[in-house]
């Protein structure tokens, strides 16, 4: 067996976090190993100025860490689940899924507990049109804000800065140690969390067989279900970080409940439904709420949503 692992990983806090919580998990099973960690910087990571849903999502965060896969420069990546593309370059898988944090997504505000108090007209920041959309559908008086920057960065900007509100997801909020700044966890009666939100994916070489074997100590079959079904939702309806889709399964005894939306970029259009099937079908339970939404229009909202994306002037805070 080899004994020695590179595992490659983005250099945030977050991404920090992540990738030691894999290699401690791996090291406490197999204590014979030697595992390195390289630090990869990707496209997300560089361009900062610019709002994401203007670059496009096609690895954003991934592709240079996937490159370096593909070449043997790193033996396994480390992912926040939600950055991950739903099909995989040629030659990689994803060889385990972490068991998923709490998947929501979460307000931070010095002043206001919930969506509910903020004041008529509030700012609230936000990088992502999922959120964006979803916060407008309820509060469609909110004035949104552009933000980037990795989750400690982002509270820093929006502490010296005169926003009433943001939002973040909470895994990235919780494991950080930084919920003291936790206004509310937002219900997904409000805003739906997206695809694969608080999970860590390791993506591997599909030949690496030996390397899926011993990720399995990691794999938690539970959400690993449910994030194939919101995966192949996704995958169906060919979204990501630049249209507002959102969804969230979760798995009771055999069967998996999934919800999902597609909405349009200013909240007025709102397409969301749930469906039920066999844990062990959760694949095709994702196409087939995909299929359920383009009947409704699923289609023509989206591309809309991606044609008013290139018109939207925004300064990114």
């Amino acid at each position: 067996m080899k004994s020695k692992y590179i595992i490659g990983s983005r250099g945030s806090e977050l991404a920090l976090w992540q990738t030691h919580h894999v290699k401690a998990t791996l090291e406490k099973h197999f204590p014979e190993l030697d595992l390195e960690i390289k630090i990869i910087k990707t496209t997300g990571d560089k361009l900062l100025d610019v709002a994401l849903a203007k670059i496009g999502d096609k690895g954003l965060f991934t592709k240079q860490i996937e490159t370096a896969l593909l070449n043997r420069e790193i033996d396994l990546a480390v992912h926040s689940l939600k950055d991950l593309q739903t099909v995989q370059p040629e030659g990689l898988c994803i060889g385990a899924v972490s068991k998923r944090e709490t998947p929501n997504d979460v307000l931070i505000s010095k002043k206001y507990r919930s969506i509910d108090e903020l004041p008529n007209g509030a700012k609230v920041a936000t990088g992502s049109l999922r959120r964006r959309r979803q916060l407008l559908h309820c509060r469609p008086d909110l004035e949104i804000f552009e933000i980037r920057g990795n989750v400690p960065t982002r509270i820093a900007k929006f502490e010296e800065s005169d926003l009433d509100a943001m939002i973040l997801a909470y895994a990235g909020v919780h494991r950080l140690n930084l919920d003291q700044h936790i206004a509310q966890i937002i219900p997904f009666e409000i805003m739906l969390p997206a695809v694969g939100q608080g999970a860590m994916a390791i993506e591997i070489r599909t030949q690496n067989v030996e390397l899926k074997e011993l990720l399995q100590v990691f794999d938690d079959a539970e959400t690993h279900a449910c994030v194939v079904a919101e995966r192949a939702f996704l995958r169906s309806l060919e979204g990501g970080c630049q249209v507002p889709i959102g969804a969230n399964a979760i798995s009771v005894k055999d069967e998996i409940h999934l919800e999902g939306f597609v909405g349009s970029l200013n909240g007025k259009t709102n397409l969301r439904e749930k469906i039920s099937g066999a844990t062990e079908d959760a694949k095709n339970l994702g196409e087939k709420l995909a299929r359920n939404l383009i009947a409704k229009g699923a289609n023509e909202v989206l591309e809309q949503t991606r044609e008013r994306v290139e018109n939207i002037e925004e300064s990114v805070i």
